[in-house]
């Protein structure tokens, strides 16, 4: 299940970066991207990346469940940040794949945070909203096995543990620097991108973050 909600999860990025030159002509005021539409989107770029249809019929009622709530929650999200997305005049909008996932994640958790939490994060160096500053289970991951040199490209790491109290399926999986990510995170480092925060210096296949989930039994 966490790697189904990772796939959801970065199929809506996916349609948010490849729809920024559109979100941000000044020039447009209707961009069509309705929540429905972006939700079309995701289905075909989720179906594309992984072979399958996000929601199919082996699904158990829990996982079902989960999906259809991150699913509502991007349709939620984009109808609900429409004025911005066909802001005329404005040539840069700020609504960047990062700021959709957290919105997602946030309103995801809302319904389903006693079952289950998705969060995009980072090693501490790189995190740029405090919000999503790795906790120490995360950090410990991040730093004793991502940052090695011999951890597989990719690869996911999962344990069970405990989280506030509770016992809890933990999964976190890499994310490495990709060629459009380079353009806010890229060279030199410290200049200052477009959305206002100094260049982290990375280079393509870095490893740039984490996606954490967190599966309660």
């Amino acid at each position: 299940m966490g790697n189904r909600l990772a796939a959801v999860l970065r199929a809506g990025r996916s349609v948010i970066s490849n729809s920024q030159d559109l979100i941000n002509d000044p020039s447009t005021q209707d961009k069509g991207l309705s929540g429905q539409a972006v939700q079309e989107q995701v289905l075909q770029a989720y179906l594309e990346a992984n072979g399958e249809p996000p929601l199919t019929a082996d699904l158990s009622d829990k996982e079902r469940r989960m999906t259809e709530t991150q699913l509502a929650a991007m349709v939620e999200v984009i109808d609900e940040n429409q004025t911005i997305i066909n802001a005329e005049g404005i040539e840069f909008k700020g609504f960047i794949p990062a700021i959709f996932a957290r919105l997602v994640n946030e309103k995801f958790a809302e319904e389903m945070s006693s079952e289950a939490r998705v969060k995009v994060t980072a090693p501490k160096d790189l995190v740029r909203n405090r919000m999503a500053r790795p906790d120490g289970w995360e950090n410990q991951v991040i730093e004793e096995k991502f940052r090695k040199g011999d951890w597989p490209i990719g690869e996911a790491f999962y344990e069970q543990t405990t989280v506030d109290g509770k016992p809890a399926f933990r999964m976190l999986i890499p994310e490495y620097y990709s060629d459009s990510c380079l353009a806010c995170h890229g060279s030199p480092a410290g200049d200052t991108d477009v959305t206002g925060f100094p260049k982290e210096g990375g280079s393509l296949g870095d490893l740039a973050g984490a996606i954490s989930i967190t599966l309660f039994e």
